[in-house]
């Protein structure tokens, strides 16, 4: 039996290939995280919303209530 040997491509384009290559895969990661970060921002700034929203329909639908029943003075 002969042993294979498994030498490097000295193929100029298969290395600059490769290169490009690892290099997306890292960016594709960098970008990956940065999304990652960036949707618990804006979950926060959601949640936020929904409560400033929330507490303004409160105001507004007591403000009615009080005029409504006349208890506004």
């Amino acid at each position: 039996m002969q042993a294979v040997e498994t030498t490097p491509s000295l193929d100029p384009a298969a290395i600059e290939r490769a290169y490009r290559r690892e290099r997306a895969r890292r960016r594709a990661k960098v970008e990956h995280r940065q999304y990652a970060r960036n949707s618990n921002a804006r979950y926060w700034v959601a949640i936020a919303l929904i409560a400033l929203i929330t507490v303004l329909l409160a105001l507004m639908a007591l403000r009615e209530i009080q005029t409504s029943f006349g208890i506004l003075q």
